[in-house]
């Protein structure tokens, strides 16, 4: 049997999660036209789907794009509301890094010592998130990450996960400590969090398997009436996704997109080489129910961020336990990948997924073009 902390104060959040998931209440609120003036364009992109986004502590604004055509470029920053290449050529010298280096740069994070973490990540198409048949990797999933000082841009770290599942793996969003020197990662693929050390560049897959980290197969994502599934009929489903790192290093934060609960445990137990999958589930916490999440972000003040794709919205849990509502604009059409600005706003991409021709038999419905925002947080 699994054990787990349930804090004393989620209560609050359920109110807001029923309120979200009652059908009742969608149907008598207008989705499609819902408006909220705080939010800004950061950048637009054409054809070009934003993924990752990350900011650093002086604000400077990083966004990531998968490997798609029209595909320009895998990594940018945003200056002056346009994205340009990252990294950039330094007198007339070429980059440390050139986009073609990348493969398919899934996720991006800038630490807490401004060190820009980015995740390469192609996994086989038996292992992807978007269905057989969508990688064209056969053999084994490619992963790489990439850490670059932003600083001064000068120096490259890379680690190529030797001892990773290749076959099974589907690396997808990446946390970076910096006390303890690892990397989380979920890991939708394995249905697991593997911990990378920094140090040594070995790896280890926990809670693999488990029902902290699988998907719910009862939970389907329906937007308008209309279920997500691919043209054979198989529904969207993810495995443990969005993931979170408080600034202190000490609590880490995982769910999967197709489940409803939102689980934390401390970092000090994740690199515990000596604990077993038991003994680190039973210092997970749950925090409650949520709904259905995304992207998962924590800023200074120890709140954390979630995206859904079911009502255009973000919300944020905060350290008291209370589930708030930050933005709901119909433009959020899956709002995917966050981070947080020291100019208090929050930045994050409008992936839409749930609009790509995979799960619209073969019709593309996005709107474009495909857009950055942000909005002033709370």
């Amino acid at each position: 049997m699994d054990y787990l902390k349930i804090p004393k104060y989620f209560a609050s959040s359920m109110l807001i999660y029923f309120a979200m998931n009652n059908p009742l209440s969608a149907q008598n609120k207008d989705l499609n036209n819902l408006k909220d003036p705080r939010l800004e364009v950061v950048s637009s992109f054409d054809k070009s789907q934003p993924i990752g986004v990350s900011v650093s502590s002086d604000n400077r604004v990083f966004v990531s794009f998968p490997k798609r055509e029209p595909y320009t470029m895998g990594l940018a920053e945003i200056v002056n509301g346009k994205r340009t290449a990252f990294p950039s050529a330094k007198n007339g010298e070429d980059p440390i890094l050139k986009q073609t280096d990348f493969i398919n740069v899934q996720d991006i994070y800038v630490d807490t010592k401004d060190v820009l973490w980015g995740l390469d990540s192609k996994p086989a198409s038996n292992s992807s998130i978007f269905g057989k048949g969508s990688s064209d990797e056969k053999d084994g999933g490619k992963f790489t990450l990439y850490g670059i000082d932003l600083a001064d841009q000068n120096s490259v770290s890379k680690y190529v996960f030797e001892d990773l599942d290749k076959e099974k793996s589907a690396l997808n969003d990446v946390r970076v400590d910096t006390e303890k020197h690892m990397a989380y990662f979920s890991d939708p693929g394995q249905a697991g969090i593997v911990v990378l050390d920094l140090k040594t560049g070995k790896t280890r897959t926990v809670l693999k398997n488990s029902r902290f980290t699988k998907a719910d197969p009862k939970v389907v994502l329906s937007y308008q009436g209309k279920e997500m599934r691919d043209a054979k009929g198989n529904p969207f489903k993810s495995n443990v996704n969005g993931i979170a790192l408080t600034k202190d290093n000490k609590w880490f934060y995982f769910k999967p997109i197709n489940a409803h609960h939102l689980y934390r445990i401390e970092t000090q137990y994740l690199v515990d080489r000596e604990l077993s999958d038991k003994e680190l589930i039973s210092k997970i916490e749950d925090m409650g129910e949520v709904g259905i999440t995304h992207g998962l972000v924590a800023d200074k003040e120890g709140n954390i961020y979630l995206t859904t794709s079911l009502d255009y919205s973000i919300r944020r849990l905060t350290p008291e336990g209370s589930l708030e509502m930050v933005v709901q604009d119909s433009r959020l059409i899956w709002p995917d990948s966050l981070g947080v600005g020291s100019d208090g706003y929050l930045y994050f991409s409008s992936a839409q997924m749930q609009l790509l021709q995979n799960w619209n038999n073969g019709e593309d419905r996005v709107e474009y073009p495909f857009k950055v925002y942000r909005v002033k947080m709370l």
